[in-house]
């Protein structure tokens, strides 16, 4: 039987907006800190080096199963796709805070 909770496929940039970071969690205050706290601290991880700690689009799910499907979809993306996407639910880029979703 298949368990429901809440989960985000997200993206989030460096402040330049070119470097673009998808992801998958269950608490999205959590995960965008954690990034953070990475490019702050140089953390050898993909955000740590490129300081992707923006986050610039999210979809909700409730089933694991099909947030991780999404997030694996949208990662083969080609980066105009990915643009086209965001730019769907956020067309002027911007950084958006926690407070917001």
């Amino acid at each position: 039987m298949a368990r429901y909770h809440n989960y985000y496929v997200y993206i989030c940039c460096n402040r330049l907006r070119t470097v673009l970071y998808v992801g998958v969690t269950n608490d999205l205050d959590v995960r965008m800190t954690q990034h953070l706290y990475e490019s702050d601290n140089h953390i050898n991880s993909f955000c740590g080096r490129y300081k992707c700690h923006h986050l610039i689009y999210w979809e909700y799910y409730r089933s694991i199963h099909a947030a991780i499907l999404r997030e694996k979809q949208i990662k083969r993306w080609s980066r105009k796709k990915k643009e086209e996407l965001i730019g769907c639910q956020n067309p002027n880029w911007e950084f958006i805070k926690t407070s917001d979703y």
